[in-house]
């Protein structure tokens, strides 16, 4: 038998042992076989110098090809034996690749951001800028300027998170109000929004930790009348309908006069039920005009300035909005909840 020959006859034993390789160990011992120091392939080699001159450069060619191929095989065996292992182990895991492939969950704004965002935008028609503050504030933003006596309930320990004498975390925006006066002169239209923090019991209507957002309008011959008009666009338009509010006559160290305001019952449309407290009404915010001893804290003129200030909790707006009856679902993570806003 010719050298050719022979060299075919080992190219269609290479196919036919490789074709019959199941396992790992197989192949890697064929290839030893054909393509290892040792193999055949290296053996034929060796025996290239003993051919005639016009035998090598033919013989070099097939013996060249044999290896190229044999190379070739041997890869696409040891791919498709990964690929039958991994099938193997999907199988095994209990999944079907079969099945279409799941599209990755697009995630979304939380609804307290989405809230204060549609807030913001309203009153930025209504001509509010937007204004930030510290969430760590010293007891004169958080109390003193606001007009609050020494002896003021607000100020205990059991209400307000002291770090030091004189350091807290805010319990109400209403800091931001003597900032923003510091910083600007009148007129002045803004709203400002951030998280509060209180030292209380957390339950279905109180949390340690909550969001507000604060209105404040300053200027000469701002009315009572003008922070109802306010309120009234800002809430028909937020609740998407005409809204019925009522006035309730209240005190806030840094408002006077002072009201409580309620909105009547979007469930019910006032005649009682569950939500409301079988009242028609739903409380909804704190509102007043600008105490003149707040003005006289950060410069203003009170005899020529009047201004109205409101505030409003997030959580509160969404629960009675949406029929939310605990407000510790705005905190737990839960899916099941978050979803369906």
């Amino acid at each position: 038998m010719s050298m050719r020959q022979e060299i075919q006859e080992v190219r269609r034993r290479a196919r036919e042992e490789l074709s019959a390789c199941s396992r790992r160990e197989e192949i890697e011992a064929a290839s030893t076989k054909f393509l290892g120091r040792k193999g055949i392939v290296t053996s034929f080699m060796r025996k290239i110098p003993t051919l005639p001159q016009d035998e090598k450069k033919e013989i070099g060619r097939l013996l060249n090809e044999m290896k190229g191929e044999i190379s070739s095989f041997i890869q696409e065996k040891s791919s498709q034996l990964e690929a039958a292992e991994a099938e193997a182990g999907l199988k095994a895991e209990g999944i079907d690749i079969t099945l279409p492939g799941r599209k990755p969950v697009q995630g979304k704004k939380h609804i307290i951001s989405q809230t204060l965002e549609d807030i913001i935008s309203i009153l930025a028609y209504h001509g509010f800028t937007v204004e930030y503050g510290p969430e760590l504030e010293t007891d004169y933003y958080n109390f003193g300027a606001l007009n609050f006596p020494p002896d003021h309930p607000a100020r205990d320990m059991q209400d307000t998170f002291y770090i030091t004498d004189t350091l807290l975390l805010r319990t109400h925006t209403s800091p931001t109000q003597i900032h923003v006066m510091e910083k600007y002169d009148p007129p002045v239209r803004v709203c400002m929004p951030g998280k509060c923090f209180r030292n209380e019991a957390i339950n279905a209507r109180s949390h340690i930790l909550f969001h507000q957002i604060e209105g404040l309008y300053v200027d000469e011959g701002v009315s009572f009348g003008d922070l109802k008009s306010t309120l009234y666009a800002f809430l028909s338009s937020y609740f998407g309908r005409e809204v019925e509010l009522r006035f309730r006559p209240s005190y806030f160290p840094f408002t006077e006069p002072s009201a409580e305001v309620d909105v009547s019952c979007f469930l019910c449309s006032g005649k009682g039920c569950s939500v409301c407290k079988h009242s028609g009404w739903l409380e909804l915010l704190g509102a007043g005009m600008v105490h003149p001893n707040v003005f006289k804290a950060v410069g203003y003129d009170p005899e020529k300035y009047t201004g109205f200030a409101w505030g409003m909790g997030i959580e509160r707006l969404v629960m009675q909005k949406y029929g939310i009856d605990d407000i510790r679902m705005f905190f737990e993570n839960d899916l099941r909840f978050l979803e369906q806003f």
